[in-house]
């Protein structure tokens, strides 16, 4: 027999997971219909880099090296359709590189450098920093522009130092890191989508 007192634990329980699942959706709701259209933009974008032998570079640090990583994969091996792959580096993965260089230049170069060694004019940066403020996401951001790089920005709450930084700024206004991540992701995947859609995959 359930008591009151377990009872009570269970409606807790219930009562968080709707309120969270209500900021998901109060984030979701702010922040994909007044970008939409520049989505739909950057997919052309990054559609052209690649079908025109270009390749794109994300980065970020901690959930957002996740992101970085998990959508390079998503282009090179596949996101809905079998297809050939799309040419897509995450920043993130290399331990040898990371500890080098954050070792000998210090962890604000660990992208940049990387930056400056893989990209040319003509590919696409995608930097990943829910509070826009990560030394070492603007300086990827500013060496690809020395590049003549492509830049997108995934931010969150104000945009922080990146707001505006890029060619394409998408920030989710949103107190709260965790609902800023989930729009983050749900945007990457959509941008594969897309990619893939106008690529004719």
């Amino acid at each position: 027999m359930t008591t009151n007192t377990a009872l009570n634990q269970e409606l807790t329980a219930l009562e968080h997971i709707d309120s969270m699942m209500q900021a998901h959706l109060k984030a979701v709701n702010e922040f994909f219909p007044k970008n939409a259209e520049k989505l739909a933009e950057l997919a052309t974008v990054v559609a052209d880099a690649i079908e025109s032998g270009h390749k794109i570079l994300l980065c970020g640090n901690g959930g957002s090296a996740s992101d970085a990583q998990h959508i390079a994969a998503e282009f090179v091996g596949r996101f809905v359709n079998d297809r050939r792959a799309l040419a897509s580096i995450a920043l993130t993965t290399d331990t040898s590189i990371l500890t080098a260089v954050g070792n000998d230049y210090g962890y604000d170069e660990v992208f940049a450098r990387q930056v400056d060694g893989l990209g040319k004019e003509g590919d696409v940066l995608i930097a990943i920093s829910t509070s826009g403020n990560s030394e070492n996401v603007i300086r990827a951001v500013n060496s690809s522009k020395a590049l003549n790089m492509k830049t997108v920005s995934l931010t969150g709450r104000t945009g922080g130092k990146l707001h505006d930084m890029c060619d394409f700024n998408f920030c989710v206004e949103h107190p709260t890191t965790a609902h800023i991540q989930e729009c983050h992701i749900a945007f990457l995947h959509m941008l594969c989508a897309l990619v893939e859609s106008e690529m004719g995959f």
